[in-house]
């Protein structure tokens, strides 16, 4: 294509987003296309994963102990 490229206009439940006229993809692909070194989150829609979102880790091991006691529970009985 020439230097401006073309763009058509796809929808999903996010909303509507710009894919290039030359592919194949819907906006779901798009949206993961451009967000592909954010680890594919839509960073562009919500500003998710910060630190603040992360569980504390004693909560992480606590969940951990849980498990290993319903698992070695479940092998009894």
């Amino acid at each position: 294509m020439s230097d401006q490229q073309k763009y058509r206009i796809e929808k999903d439940t996010f909303g509507e987003i710009e894919v290039p006229a030359d592919r194949y993809w819907g906006a779901q692909t798009q949206r993961h296309y451009i967000n592909k070194s954010q680890y594919s989150r839509s960073l562009q829609n919500f500003d998710i994963g910060g630190p603040t979102e992360r569980m504390p880790d004693p909560l992480i091991k606590a969940f951990g102990v849980l498990k290993k006691a319903a698992a070695t529970v479940n092998m009894i009985y």
